[in-house]
């Protein structure tokens, strides 16, 4: 009987073999993944508008024989779709590891001399998402041919190894919006799953490269909107009025100046108001003024602490003005914290794949947001950064109108999602608890 050092190695054998059997089918289907990247790019669709990108995928998915559910949006659009897939003879009751990326685009307009540009006025996929959806669609893909292969060689059963891997493909619209992830939660995308990885594209790095992050990746988002009513007068006398204008600046102020200091330094937070909206004159003081802002945390205690904050500030910028003061909190989206265990294999995965060198701890969370948080309520999983900046040049950070990748990243990301893949269905096959 193997001990324990023993099941790692042949486990370790047993994903290598596999990993380099889908490394050659990937390899045959270089030239289409970046084919579908660049479809994808010439025809970007924005948030909960993903229709004929969503038909894009399933046709393909069809085409190599599998079996995608469609997804509706909340306007009861068929946009986002998961799909399973069976590599080797898995039992019904193996892990189930679902790999996720998103499909939508953002309202800009691609400033870029290629082929492939936008060919929709006002989409660009800016952010990576149609590399994202090339390297998961790659993977399925792949991963349905080498189940051919595999059927193919092992016709009768009786000399098959006895090794199967169970995947989910989910294809996730309107992440941009932040929606996207709860419409297919509701609509069985994570029913089964037992962990689920993703990756994003980062221009702050070399192709070849990826960032690593245990813990804490991005923040927890909540979007703030705060109506200052006052009563409107003239710019002349301004002691007839309750001058909102004055009284939004002073909020603006107090909580810029005061929020910082109420939690704990160590652990980053941010409000910032992004538009404030008030009058439409230049002698005349408005009844009302806007503000629409967003406030980042990485913990749930400072979370909790400055919307309580918030609301004090408020309260004593009513007294103070005389203004009315209207806030709330909407749109909440959680942080993306890597489990430990995933994140582990995540490391081994693209060490194996990019080599060690090549491979950093990323030290600081980032204050942006991700709604692939939403996921891992249902199970455990991880995200990692993978370099997309071509050599020899500066690059696009994201959201940029001339926002573009390294297309050989594409096959770099199916190859790291695959292996992870395989070494956590090893793992929770051998009762290694996640």
């Amino acid at each position: 009987m193997l001990n324990e050092t023993g099941n790692q190695d042949a486990s370790s054998q047993l994903v290598e073999r596999w990993g380099q059997a889908f490394d050659e089918q990937l390899a045959q289907l270089a030239e289409k993944q970046i084919q579908i990247r660049r479809h994808l790019h010439s025809h970007p669709e924005l948030s909960g508008e993903e229709v004929e990108t969503t038909r894009f995928i399933t046709a393909n998915l069809r085409a190599a024989g599998l079996e995608p559910a469609v997804c509706r949006s909340d306007r009861d659009i068929e946009t986002g779709t998961f799909a399973d897939l069976t590599i080797g003879n898995a039992a019904p009751d193996s892990p189930l590891i679902g790999l996720r990326c998103d499909i939508d685009a953002l309202p800009l307009l691609d400033a870029k001399s290629v082929a492939y540009r936008s060919m929709n006025p006002g989409a660009t996929h800016a952010c990576g998402h149609d590399g994202h959806t090339a390297i998961v669609l790659g993977t399925g893909l792949a991963a349905a041919a080498l189940q051919r292969v595999w059927r193919e060689k092992f016709k009768d059963q009786a000399d098959a190894e006895p090794f199967g891997l169970r995947l989910r493909l989910i294809f996730q619209p309107a992440e941009e919006t932040s929606f996207g992830a709860d419409w297919l939660v509701a609509q069985g995308a994570m029913q089964g799953v037992d962990a689920i990885l993703g990756l994003h594209v980062d221009p702050e790095r070399l192709a070849g490269k990826a960032g690593i992050r245990y813990g804490v990746l991005t923040a927890n988002c909540d979007d703030v909107e705060i109506v200052v009513e006052g009563r409107g007068g003239h710019a002349a006398r301004p002691h007839h009025s309750v001058d909102p204008i004055a009284a939004a600046s002073h909020l603006v102020g107090s909580l810029y100046e005061f929020l910082p200091r109420r939690v704990d330094s160590r652990h980053p937070a941010v409000l910032t108001f992004g538009s404030i909206h008030g009058g439409t004159t230049a002698n005349v003081i408005p009844d009302s003024v806007e503000l629409q802002g967003t406030l980042r945390t990485t913990d749930p205690v400072s979370r909790d602490t400055l919307k309580i904050e918030i609301d004090r500030i408020c309260s004593g910028a009513e007294l103070s003005t005389g203004a009315r003061i209207r806030r709330r909190f909407f749109c909440p989206l959680g942080a993306v914290v890597n489990d430990p265990r995933v994140t582990a294999l995540l490391e081994q995965s693209a060490k194996s794949v990019l080599g060690a060198e090549n491979i950093d701890i990323i030290p600081l969370p980032s204050m942006g947001g991700e709604d692939f948080s939403v996921y891992l309520h249902h199970a455990p999983g991880a995200m990692l950064r993978l370099g997309c900046r071509p050599p020899g040049q500066d690059g696009h950070f994201l959201h940029s109108p001339k926002f573009d990748l390294d297309e050989r990243v594409l096959s770099l990301g199916s190859r790291i999602l695959l292996r992870t893949a395989l070494l956590l269905s090893q793992q929770i096959r051998n009762s290694v608890s996640l």
